[in-house]
């Protein structure tokens, strides 16, 4: 096994990885590190989230800035304040003993003119996200003539988040003899066209397969009907007590949604979405370091740069529309050496959606069945007599003192009957909850009894105003934009390919429209619409108030 030694690192490094306890190199680290220190070709690694890429090029680039030169000499761009934050940590605890060098991170939502001045006194390294840092070149706060090194890292994901123009004006800032470092999870097509353009003959060092799944991570599916997803998470939830994991949804009010729900019903949760300010932001995520929360509900935006290494799970309450997203996901576990499971709640419709993750992440998922109420009941039940029996008692506790009054008090119970009630006081709210609790699992002969589209009909069928199986959603497009119902009914085809909706009554108004669209399918269709355009103004769909009784419809504005 390599040695931290053998990749050629100076003795300054070695000593500083020494006393955090790195001994050996992580397989991206093994491939990235001499290429790096030679100062050689550009690269491209490809490497799962947790596999150790900061290192990868940090360890090699720190030993070779020269602190006498008082520019900056390496630029490392992120899609995100957390990650940012976290790699200006780990080059710092890199950089212990190069006392002259400095390491400056910039990032948006926090005061510019704070970060012009650190720039100002002088850092060696700059880390970045590229909005900000496309903002301090415009304001010729920062000169990237003399960068040597631009790193891009987890740059699929800077891309999925539209940070294409920004990292483009950036690249051309520094100078064509750069070495630029390439780091990604996955492969798409728009980061083979960057390296095209923009790298001199890249090295590609690739650690397992391209766009695959990390090798510590199950993959696990739960089916049930789109109106039972909630039931199901608490199910999953609840049959895994030392859960300890992130749960991702795809929208910023599903995320809350769903973590009021959790928390309303008792679950050690939190939500992580972009509507919290930064120092809520920096509370959640403290008290989910330290474990004080057992479950982060957040989108994948939010999540981008939690650096955390032992969670158990990622639990997929909405599939990702990116199929790659998912990989992103599911590396969030199994991190550091650790096994992990990486579960997805899906409904009947979205099997071939399981199966196109397979293909590209070459996993196979295992369908696993929802739990009834006695696994639940049962898994609960001795997770909670095993903590009983690991409970050290300490001779100074006060509970030594009240012993002999306990003693007394249950002497006349029988050791069962002590037992019993013992168990019934704890669970019994529990045992309750779950009572004749339905079986929320959809089989197969179910699915065949009705055919893959069968009694829901096709696209174009009309429900009537109050039926229970549609919902009402509000469109910012209306009569005055020459909009028709066959436009809402081509927007709609058009944005949900390879999925049959159910189209309910279209009423077109004045200035605005209500469409009803299946209840199974709302949120996707809220998620996918809204990202496109009509009559040439952006798409805004909502779920409608509620009609007023009793008097014309008004919609409010705020």
């Amino acid at each position: 096994m390599q040695t931290f030694k053998e990749t050629g690192l100076p003795e300054e490094i070695l000593s500083a990885i020494g006393e955090l306890g790195y001994e050996t190199p992580t397989p991206i680290q093994s491939k990235t590190i001499p290429e790096i220190l030679n100062y050689g070709n550009d690269l491209i690694a490809l490497a799962q989230t947790g596999t150790g890429k900061t290192g990868a090029f940090g360890l090699p680039v720190i030993p070779q800035v020269k602190t006498e030169e008082k520019n900056v000499q390496a630029l490392i761009l992120c899609p995100t304040r957390e990650l940012c934050l976290q790699i200006t940590k780990d080059l710092q605890k890199y950089a212990k003993n190069y006392r002259d060098l400095y390491v400056t991170p910039v990032y948006g939502g926090t005061e510019i003119r704070t970060q012009i001045k650190a720039l100002k006194r002088g850092s060696h390294i700059v880390v970045g996200t590229p909005g900000r840092m496309n903002d301090l070149i415009n304001r010729k706060a920062i000169e990237l003539g003399n960068v040597r090194w631009l790193i891009l890292d987890e740059a699929d994901e800077m891309l999925n988040m539209g940070f294409k123009d920004d990292i483009e004006a950036i690249m051309a800032q520094t100078p064509e003899w750069r070495q630029t470092l390439l780091f990604s999870a996955t492969m798409p097509a728009e980061i083979s066209r960057i390296s095209k353009k923009y790298m001199q003959d890249p090295i590609e060092i690739s650690v397992g397969t391209k766009n695959s799944g990390s090798e510590n991570v199950e993959h696990h599916f739960y089916m049930v009907q789109a109106h039972d997803r909630y039931k199901a998470l608490k199910r999953v939830v609840d049959v895994i007590p030392d859960v300890y994991g992130i749960i991702f949804c795809r929208t910023r009010q599903e995320t809350k949604d769903i973590a009021d729900k959790l928390m309303a019903d008792g679950y050690n949760a939190d939500a992580l979405h972009g509507d919290l300010s930064q120092a809520q932001r920096d509370m959640v995520m403290h008290r989910f370091r330290k474990k004080h929360l057992q479950l982060l509900v957040a989108t994948d935006v939010a999540a981008r740069g939690i650096d955390v290494n032992d969670l158990t799970h990622v639990i997929n309450y909405n599939l990702p529309d990116d199929i790659e997203a998912y990989i992103h996901r599911s590396g969030r576990t199994g991190r550091a050496g650790k096994n992990g499971v990486s579960v997805a709640i899906i409904h009947s419709r979205e099997m071939h959606r399981i199966k196109a993750i397979e293909k590209l992440a070459k996993k196979k998922f295992e369908r696993k069945m929802v739990p009834k109420s006695e696994e639940i009941c049962e898994k609960q039940l001795f997770h909670f007599l095993d903590r009983v029996g690991k409970t050290e008692l300490e001779e100074a506790s006060p509970v030594n003192a009240l012993l002999p009054s306990v003693y007394e008090k249950l002497a006349a119970m029988e050791k069962e009957d002590l037992i019993k009630q013992f168990v019934a006081a704890e669970f019994n709210r529990f045992m309750e909850y779950y009572k004749d609790a339905p079986d929320l699992n959809i089989y197969k002969e179910e699915r065949g009894k009705r055919g893959e589209r069968g009694e829901r009909g096709g696209r174009g069928e009309r429900g009537g105003r109050g039926d229970a199986s549609f919902s009402r959603l509000f469109l910012n497009l209306g009569k005055t934009d020459k909009l028709t119902s066959g436009d809402v009914i081509g927007l709609i085809n058009s944005n949900m390919r390879g999925v049959t909706v159910k189209v309910g009554k279209i009423e077109l108004l004045r200035n605005f429209s209500f469409v009803e669209v299946d209840k199974e399918y709302e949120q996707e269709v809220i998620d996918k619409l809204n990202r496109s355009k009509l009559k040439g103004k952006k798409v805004n769909l909502e779920v409608a108030s509620p009609k007023p009784s009793g008097r014309k419809e008004r919609r409010r504005r705020n």
